[in-house]
């Protein structure tokens, strides 16, 4: 198992998403990101070219995350709707 953690940006930045989208999209945010700790590269998962970090999608939502598989932890640096500026 690994241990997720977030970013305190990414902390707040999820505390003001969660006022602002649907239950349901909300729901699938939480469980995709819990998922990680059971498996912190599934299905579908990107590595983003030129950086150490990974992306998942869910619905128009991107979580971009590192991994550290010596301690074992995943850590969310990022989560936001897609858009140009998703990435940077």
């Amino acid at each position: 198992m690994y241990t997720i953690s977030f970013k305190p940006t990414v902390f707040r930045a999820m505390k003001r998403l969660a006022q602002k989208i649907s239950r349901s999209d909300w729901a699938r945010l939480e469980q995709a990101i819990d998922s990680l700790s059971v498996d912190p590269r599934p299905y579908g998962v990107v590595k983003l070219s030129g950086t150490e970090f990974f992306r998942i999608r869910v619905g128009n939502y991107r979580v971009i995350y590192t991994i550290d598989d010596a301690g074992k932890s995943v850590v969310i640096t990022k989560v936001a709707r897609r858009s140009e500026r998703t990435y940077h």
